[in-house]
């Protein structure tokens, strides 16, 4: 196999990886500090903290696993890119804070990112992709 193949087929993974890595760490920290997370939400002024924590907490944890598995990956990567894009707003829109207009810029980059796994799909090694052997399913 030459390079170019090489990396045409494993550069999608790593970059599906790479990308849920920040969803993954994200729902762990919520689920390691809720008070803190739903008291933030609730000082946004969005209603229902305790339910968008919840929610936070399954799109981040199951968006993540699923992206970086490669399941269900376009639809999987449209909801993470709409949830980078709201979750920016809402929560980043002091675009006049510098570290805010970053925080920002960093959900509408990882929703760029994701928009390119909508368009060419997760690549060679993902669950989406999988093939039946068919020695193996001779075997069971």
């Amino acid at each position: 196999m030459n390079t170019t193949t090489t990396a045409q087929t494993s550069l999608p993974t790593i970059g599906r990886i790479l990308m849920a890595a920040i969803f993954l760490i994200s729902g762990v920290g919520k689920i390691a500090a809720p008070a803190a997370t739903i008291g933030y939400i609730g000082a946004m002024g969005l209603p229902f903290p305790t339910l968008a924590l919840l929610g936070a907490i399954a799109v981040e944890i199951g968006g993540g696993l699923a992206l970086a598995l490669g399941l269900q990956t376009r639809l999987t990567a449209l909801a993470l890119a709409a949830f980078s894009i709201v979750t920016g707003l809402a929560f980043h829109h002091a675009i006049g804070d510098q570290n805010q207009m970053i925080h920002l810029l960093k959900n509408f980059a990882m929703a760029g990112g994701l928009l390119q796994v909508v368009a060419f799909g997760a690549g060679a090694y993902s669950l989406d992709n999988r093939k039946a052997a068919p020695a193996l399913s001779r075997a069971a």
